[in-house]
């Protein structure tokens, strides 16, 4: 029987992705989150729904059907030292909220290896890609300082390809998966914490759910891989969809971003992934833009980063800027990329004079 493990969460929305597949595989998980959200999560557990193919319905998995011992709490009453793994599940600019912002920086001097499932690399991931300035990068983040104390060979980052929302007509512990693709995520630099993640791989992959007419494969996994550069493919995706929903008047879906003019959108995917390929990456490790592209018809809703700017966010994740500044210590620059800069700080300017 493998080793079970107790997971802590840094955020139940779309951490909740993650923590019903290794509930469903015996482990156990804590999120952290508003007190509502707990009280909600401790008494009823978690729901996710996700497609499965071949399935005309969509798949609702609770979390009260499986072994694994989910809870949930506030950043003030958890111990990081009470858990093998912590995932990084919030937004970047909520790192820096009261509370949060405290229990990180205990999650730093834990020890304890974090996975980021963030579309924002964590700081200190960046620092274990070779050659890359990170000190000139800080200014990407909300608050660079509250990752002073990771140790980057502590910490790893899982792609967040797939995507998911909560339904807003639902209660706040209910999930629904919209693309259900895998998480990628890279080794971390010790051979044990690379262990405990292969394993949780391994009982991820063995699940298996009964429809009622037999059992299905489920999807949204955890495939694990030995290169940094892997989770790294998920720029191109961000810049070619994500960031051009954000309209200088209003938000367009991911679908239009990608689809209204796609010979514009290859180019800012093949620009985006040669960076990636400069930086170290394989292009084997990329995902082709026609995969991508196929994918976003599916995606009908405007990006998350585009629906906090238009209700009046001051701070949203900018890996827009952070592929910028990258590029430019890579000697690249792009008008197009730097309009799409431009207009996220336009509006974030906006919000923050509204605020």
């Amino acid at each position: 029987m493998s080793a079970k493990y107790n997971m802590l969460a840094m955020g139940a929305s779309y951490g909740s992705l993650l923590g019903i597949k290794m509930l469903m595989a015996g482990h156990n998980i804590k999120f952290v989150c508003l007190p509502e959200e707990a009280d909600l999560i401790n008494a009823e557990g978690i729901t996710v729904r996700l497609p499965v193919r071949g399935q005309d319905e969509l798949i609702e998995i609770k979390s009260s059907d499986y072994a694994g011992q989910v809870s949930a709490a506030s950043p003030d009453n958890v111990d990081p030292a009470d858990y093998d793994l912590v995932a990084l599940a919030m937004q970047e600019p909520q790192y820096r909220s009261p509370g949060v912002r405290e229990l990180l920086d205990k999650v730093a001097k834990s020890g304890k290896p974090c996975m980021s499932i963030m579309n924002m690399p964590p700081l200190p991931y960046l620092a274990r890609i070779p050659g890359l300035d990170t000190s000139a990068l800080t200014d990407c983040y909300t608050d660079a300082t509250v990752w002073e104390n990771f140790d980057p060979s502590r910490i790893t980052l899982a792609s967040p390809d797939p995507q998911a929302f909560r339904p807003p007509e639902e209660p706040a512990n209910v999930l629904q998966v919209a693309l259900p693709t895998n998480f990628k995520v890279a080794r971390f630099e010790s051979d044990d914490d690379t262990a405990m993640i292969r394993q949780i791989q391994s009982d991820i992959e063995a699940l298996r759910y009964d429809t009622g007419n037999g059992e299905v494969e489920l999807p949204v996994k955890l495939k694990v891989h030995e290169s940094v550069f892997v989770p790294l493919a998920k720029w191109c995706m961000l810049l070619t969809g994500n960031y051009r929903c954000i309209g200088v008047d209003e938000a367009r879906s991911i679908r239009e971003a990608v689809h209204t003019d796609l010979d514009q959108s290859r180019e800012v995917y093949e620009w985006v992934g040669a960076l990636c390929r400069q930086l170290g990456a394989d292009a084997g490790d990329q995902v082709p833009f026609e995969k991508y592209a196929n994918a976003a018809q599916g995606l009908a809703k405007p990006s998350s980063a585009a629906r906090a700017l238009f209700a009046g966010a001051p701070n949203i994740e900018r890996v827009d800027k952070l592929v910028q500044k990258i590029a430019a210590q890579q000697g690249k620059q792009w008008d197009l990329i730097d309009e799409i800069v431009a207009r996220v700080d336009a509006r974030l300017e906006m919000n923050r004079k509204a605020s």
